[in-house]
């Protein structure tokens, strides 16, 4: 495994390019309280209007709030609205 990593940082360092951009590491950005948009995300656990659950890679991201919604969801990334109070990451342990 050490050898795929050091294969993957030189790749990075010649393309100039984010890991997530070729692999499936999500990507999280948060903006404010308010929206939040994961880019590499597997599928939706649940879904309510406190608490979404959203399956990646490396874990599962939970997102706890009111009056959530998901907004302009694509195979690659989907966005949460609302008045988000936490998030957490359930680590996934290969």
């Amino acid at each position: 495994m050490k050898k795929n990593k050091n294969a993957l940082s030189k790749i990075d360092r010649l393309l100039e390019m984010p890991q997530e951009v070729y692999t499936d590491t999500p990507k999280l950005t948060i903006t404010g309280f308010n929206e939040t948009i994961i880019e590499n995300f597997k599928g939706i656990l649940e879904y309510e209007d406190y608490y979404i659950r959203i399956n990646t890679s490396l874990g599962i991201i939970n997102i706890n709030g009111y009056e959530l919604k998901l907004e302009n969801m694509t195979n690659d990334d989907i966005r949460v609205t609302g008045k988000i109070e936490s998030i957490d990451i359930e680590r996934k342990f290969d």
